[in-house]
């Protein structure tokens, strides 16, 4: 309860005190406001950057993987071909796996031409498969599809993001570390001047 005459007699409550800002905080060393402002630069960089730095690299893979697919499919033709020997069995649980093969089909000259491609394991003698040749007239892989191209542009932004992730948190750590080996040094020099003081008290 307040008495007459006092400076909250008038008020029923306290006046606002005012408290330093968090710039003005007497106890922030100058490596505590390096590491703050390190720390929301890295924030910015992780921010802006992460996203440039990933879908700028996913698009650069795509725009490059699009070329391959264009060349591919202009250098390669499909064709139907004929198994001329038995592909080995799968085993129980592995209808999917592939085994090599020989195969026959006629060429464009009118000649008959025999080959090694690869078809589904168990695949048995005289069923037609489509297989692919190059140029030269000889047995290839597939080219490459726009569905490749997409797997390998996300592949490439992602894998971009893990790294400027992983620069930026490499960067914190290290700029941190050497900050705190400053902090222990100055630590280490001020303990030096306090010690004897500060020891003597207990030798009276």
């Amino acid at each position: 309860m307040s008495t007459p005459g006092s400076p909250y007699a008038s008020s029923p409550h306290p006046p606002h005190q005012k408290h330093p800002s968090k710039g003005a905080n007497p106890l922030r060393r100058t490596s505590d406001r390096i590491e703050s402002w390190f720390f929301r630069f890295l924030m910015l960089v992780l921010a802006l950057g992460l996203p440039a730095a990933s879908v700028g690299a996913g698009l650069t893979a795509y725009e490059a993987s699009m070329r391959v697919v264009q060349a591919q499919s202009a250098q390669r033709q499909a064709i139907t071909a004929r198994v001329v020997s038995d592909a080995e069995g799968a085993r129980d649980g592995a209808e999917d796996v592939m085994q090599r093969s020989q195969v026959r089909w006629t060429g464009k000259d009118g000649k008959e031409r025999t080959g090694t491609a690869t078809v589904k394991a168990g695949t048995p003698k005289g069923v037609t498969v489509r297989v692919w040749l190059d140029r030269d007239g000889t047995i290839t892989s597939p080219p490459m599809t726009a569905v490749n191209a997409t797997a390998t542009a996300w592949l490439a932004g992602g894998m971009t993001a893990v790294t400027v992730a992983a620069g930026v948190l490499a960067a914190r750590a290290g700029m941190r570390r050497v900050l705190d080996g400053r902090r222990y040094a100055q630590w280490d020099a001020e303990w030096d001047v306090v010690e004897p003081s500060w020891s003597g008290r207990f030798r009276q």
